[in-house]
């Protein structure tokens, strides 16, 4: 890379802050919402949310009766 090309590496923060700064304020409001939403569920030690809604997805279907048979999965080379 020479001097002239210089590239400019952006924190995530800096990358939320630009997205921000070019939303009307009422859009501003609801980003603000958001983060708040964010930080109470951190206080709270609700964090692990995306394995919590994996497992609510997934419930039930450990009892269903699966439509295709191991053998039906492997495939054959001849």
């Amino acid at each position: 890379m020479s001097g002239k090309d210089k590239r400019v590496v952006m924190t995530v923060t800096e990358k939320i802050i630009k997205h921000i700064q070019s939303l009307p304020e009422s859009l501003q409001e609801e980003v603000l919402d958001f983060v708040e939403y964010l930080e109470a569920k951190v206080e709270k030690g609700e964090t692990d949310w995306t394995s919590y809604s994996l497992s609510s997805a997934m419930r039930g279907m450990e009892d269903e009766t699966l439509p295709y048979s191991v053998s039906d999965l492997k495939e054959k080379y001849t």
